[in-house]
């Protein structure tokens, strides 16, 4: 939850900035000279790319979420066996043991979106970000039965 809480706070001060900076576009471009209209034009880009990562971040989040309570209500989450460090981190010897299983578990069944979120879950602990979104990527294009790289 309180990553939840987290989430849609960064996203509302990001809306604020895009329009914030929108603005700021608009009045450049309402200047009407050429140097003006043309910063106007390239601040108007910002937000554009802007807010077009934050919608498709939003949609990969949910799906993601999506897929975690369908493999909950089939009882397929992964237990969270892992070691923690008395400052309660994950123990890396403890995450690389468990990544070890994911890993060969999806090697297995390559066309199983289970494994591939699973898999993704322990990039995770692993502290291995980019490989843990491309897993779980590859995951939700699995479970919607798209091509990969799509």
């Amino acid at each position: 939850m309180r990553a939840k809480i987290t989430y849609l706070v960064t996203a509302a001060v990001l809306v604020f900035y895009f329009v914030l900076v929108g603005s700021r576009g608009v009045m450049l471009i309402q200047s009407g000279t050429l140097l003006t209209v043309t910063f106007g034009v390239a601040v108007l880009v910002l937000p554009v790319i802007g807010v077009w990562f934050l919608w498709k971040n939003t949609q990969f989040v949910r799906k993601a979420n999506q897929l975690a309570a369908e493999l909950d209500t089939e009882g397929g989450l992964p237990a969270d066996e892992l070691r923690r460090l008395p400052s309660g981190r994950i123990d890396r010897d403890s995450a690389d043991e468990v990544f070890a299983r994911r890993k060969a578990e999806t090697e297995e069944s390559p066309d199983d979106w289970r494994c591939w979120f699973r898999l993704a879950v322990a990039y995770h602990d692993a502290r291995d970000t980019p490989r843990a979104r491309k897993a779980m990527q590859r995951a939700i294009a699995l479970h919607d039965g798209r091509p990969l790289g799509v």
